[in-house]
């Protein structure tokens, strides 16, 4: 059965429209329970390879992600020089005035199982994962900007410390490994479009054989 072109209009528009927001404030258009249940959405809905199910996350709100972004100042200062660290410092002053943050995890524990099963498949593992845990957080991207909500993607886990620190301030398992950061919250320009999307030509960029 075929959709009809508003219901599949409903499903790309949001996609088309959806952009990275980074003036947010610490205040957000929908309760904490719907933000859970979105990511709780990603986390249930989105593939996986052999339905491995590895994605993880984790939702910090109010203080606990104001904390994170601590972390990360500090991190980022022990490991930058002076001119880089300065320079880098206002976004994370920025991403901390932000509402709350999801971080998005692999559990290596569920990939290494995965490989025991499939010993043919090891080498490609790492980057299947790569590829689901990046679904996961596109549809909660996507479905926070439905709801009102400004997003933008971070990935301070190239870090080995912050990610070590992370793990500890909230006693996550050992074997979650730390891919990403999920900054969100009200935009300060209504979700309008800072800037205009430049698009290299479709055409150079997909090929088509046996098309009717």
């Amino acid at each position: 059965m075929s959709s009809s072109p508003a219901a599949l209009d409903g499903f790309l528009n949001p996609i088309e429209s959806r952009l990275s927001c980074y003036g947010l404030t610490n205040s957000s258009p929908i309760p904490d329970s719907k933000i859970r249940s979105i990511v709780e959405f990603a986390i249930k809905n989105a593939p996986s390879a052999f339905n491995v199910q590895s994605a993880r996350a984790v939702i910090l709100l109010k203080a606990d992600h104001e904390k994170l972004w601590d972390i990360a100042d500090k991190h980022l200062k022990a490991a930058m020089p002076e001119p880089a660290y300065q320079a880098l410092a206002p976004r994370v002053k920025m991403f901390r005035a932000a509402y709350g943050s999801v971080l998005w995890f692999e559990d290596q524990d569920a990939l290494d199982a995965l490989k025991e099963k499939n010993p043919a498949i090891q080498a490609s593992v790492a980057e299947w994962s790569h590829h689901s845990s990046g679904m996961h957080q596109f549809i909660a991207w996507t479905a926070f900007e439905l709801e009102g909500l400004g997003c933008n993607l971070q990935h301070y886990n190239f870090m080995p410390q912050f990610s070590a620190e992370v793990a500890s301030e909230w006693k996550l398992p050992e074997s979650w490994k730390l891919l990403s950061q999920l900054v969100f919250g009200t935009p300060t320009d209504g979700l309008k479009r800072s800037r205009e999307r430049t698009y290299l030509p479709v055409e150079d960029r997909v090929k088509v054989f046996g098309e009717k």
